[in-house]
């Protein structure tokens, strides 16, 4: 069975490596359940991992529905992965109804030219799992990485049980919650490849910082933080 971990940092990467790990998933902010990682985290991963890696395309947290300006981001990143030489990219794009958008997909499944391409977890929103399915083989994505359509894994075993049989091509990759207590239940259904951050809190300060600089108003689902045009003129306006 291989091993898939998500690392968030040079030395999560090194760690999954020394652990024997298959593959990692190169993001940042696990917490908002990962976007691109930085050009300098890349290039330390490509220098210093030998295994494959293949890096988060996710310009924010949020929903996966994208403006034109993010695409294009999306689109020279995806170009940075191929000219570092990764093995490949994990992306994907919905529509606003949570359809896949096969069209904008396909855009980024091209972009990376001999790039292999993992379809993330944008997938556990749509509406026709086994339909969407299809048309990521169609298109010659890779892998999909899936928690079957439930907050753990383990709980969706059912849908992710029915994509694996019914998957030709494109290797289902069951992930979220995947731990040392529940890794056989993967192993025994027949699945060859998991997913896993296994990640443990690291205690780096001493003494706790007298305020927080973690804006939970600010981490959604269905909205994204913009600097509003209105709010940024009353400001200026006032001080100019």
């Amino acid at each position: 069975m291989r091993v898939e971990v998500c690392a968030n940092s040079l030395e999560s990467a090194v760690n999954a490596e020394k652990a024997g790990a298959d593959r990692i998933e190169l993001c940042s902010e696990l917490a908002v359940g990962g976007i691109t990682p930085s050009y300098g985290l890349m290039k330390a991963v490509a220098a210093k991992i030998s295994i494959p890696v293949r890096v988060l395309i996710r310009p924010r947290s949020g929903d996966f529905t994208y403006s034109d300006a993010e695409f294009d981001i999306m689109k020279r990143n995806i170009k940075l992965c191929a000219e570092i030489g990764f093995d490949g990219v994990v992306s994907g794009v919905l529509q606003h109804d949570f359809e896949l958008d096969y069209q904008l997909t396909e855009t980024l499944l091209n972009t990376g030219k001999n790039l292999k391409f993992t379809f993330h977890r944008a997938f556990d929103w749509v509406q026709n799992p086994l339909d969407t399915l299809q048309k990521l083989e169609q298109m010659g994505v890779d892998t999909l990485l899936t928690s079957g359509q439930q907050t753990q894994a383990v709980n969706g075993l059912g849908l992710l049980i029915s994509l694996n049989e019914k998957a030709q091509k494109l290797t289902i990759m069951p992930g979220s919650g995947i731990n040392a207590f529940n890794v056989h239940h993967f192993k025994e259904n027949g699945f060859d490849t998991i997913h896993l951050s296994g990640v443990k809190m690291n205690q780096k300060l001493k003494y706790q910082p007298k305020l927080s600089m973690i804006s939970t108003n600010m981490l959604s689902d269905s909205a994204i933080p913009q600097s509003n045009l209105d709010l940024l003129k009353e400001v200026v306006k006032k001080v100019k």
